[in-house]
């Protein structure tokens, strides 16, 4: 982790800004990608983005589960500026304003059509309200199936993080940290 000192002019506090290290896993294509690739799936969680894991442990096991057709997977590792991230995983205030979005983008749909939304229906809702354009990306927990969160019984005590990075220009040094038979 690097911390970069930042003093802001407004209330001459100091600030400290966060590169963090991230994961990205792809089948392997016969050589090594030169950046990430975007994901644009419709059921993606936070919609078209690229997607990193926090733990190098979570893109393995992505690898093995999803990235296997090739039999053969990826892990890249990249450092992210953490800047302007929305971070929904440490940061008590922007969870709340996370969750008071999600659950209001919800209530109007479920209002208009009696009905829950989809992912893509509420990553469309954002896009359109451009609630999101202000960050860079979101880190985000899921519930996780990977074994390593479960080494006590019945007890997930490890997080499981994503990032979904919007702007690709706020990573570096995105290089093969790895790559695996399925």
């Amino acid at each position: 982790m690097i911390f970069k000192e930042i003093v802001t002019v407004k209330n001459y506090q100091k600030i400290f800004k966060m590169v963090l290290n991230f994961y990205h896993t792809q089948e392997h294509r016969g050589k090594y990608l030169e950046n990430p690739i975007i994901c644009r799936r419709d059921n993606a969680w936070l919609g078209e983005a690229y997607y990193f894991w926090e733990s190098e442990d979570d893109a393995h096991f992505w690898g093995v589960k999803m990235k296997h057709r090739t039999g053969k997977y990826d892990v890249y590792k990249a450092e992210v500026s953490m800047a302007d991230v929305l971070d929904t995983v440490f940061n008590r205030e922007q969870y709340n304003f996370w969750l008071k979005h999600i659950e209001k983008a919800a209530k109007v749909f479920i209002k208009k059509t009696n009905l829950k939304p989809s992912l893509k229906e509420i990553n469309d809702y954002f896009i359109d309200k451009g609630i999101w354009t202000k960050f860079d990306g979101i880190l985000f927990q899921d519930i996780s199936n990977n074994p390593v969160h479960f080494i006590v019984k019945e007890f997930q005590y490890k997080k499981r993080i994503q990032l979904a990075l919007f702007d690709v220009n706020k990573m570096c040094n995105f290089a093969p940290h790895f790559s695996m038979e399925c």
